[in-house]
């Protein structure tokens, strides 16, 4: 792998590390669940994926070596919980140290892209596909990392922000 791991919030940086794009892999982390969602290697279109049930962060980076071998991702983008005056918080400090842990244990660089409205813009589109309740329920964290990823890959390929 040519990217050397590291963690940053700047969209260039981390483009700059992947110079030949690569899959990659989005997580949206919460306290008892982790959401993934994978995208194609020219980051046209994210895929919701499984939900990883959170346990200590050994076993957490065993499934993601799996996926991350699977697919042949070439970085990370994980969520990273702003408040609405775009503030961080706990959540969002503890989200910057999980995406450390990913870098190290990944060997992957990761951006950690802003994850305001991600679950409501999911829970929207499950509702709008007349998906139940409990359906949604069960995927509403890989659904909100796809909406995280696709928003982080639209800023990557076409320059937005």
């Amino acid at each position: 792998m040519d990217a050397k791991p590291f963690v940053t919030d700047n969209r260039l940086d981390f483009g700059d590390a992947l110079p030949d794009g690569g899959a990659l892999l989005a997580l949206d982390v919460g306290t008892k669940t982790v959401g993934v969602a994978t995208c194609d290697a020219g980051w046209r279109f994210a895929t919701a994926g499984k939900t990883i049930i959170r346990g200590k962060f050994g076993k957490d980076s065993e499934a993601l070596r799996s996926i991350v071998a699977e697919r042949g991702v070439r970085g990370v983008v994980i969520g990273l919980p702003r408040n609405m005056d775009g503030s961080e918080g706990p959540r969002a400090q503890a989200s910057r140290a999980y995406a450390r842990n990913v870098a190290a244990a990944l060997n992957l660089p990761v951006l950690l892209w802003d994850e305001r409205w991600s679950t409501a813009s999911a829970e929207g589109a499950m509702i709008a596909q007349d998906m139940s309740r409990a359906k949604r329920a069960e995927k509403i964290d890989s659904h909100a990392a796809a909406v995280i990823l696709q928003g982080a890959i639209d800023a990557l390929a076409g320059g937005g922000f």
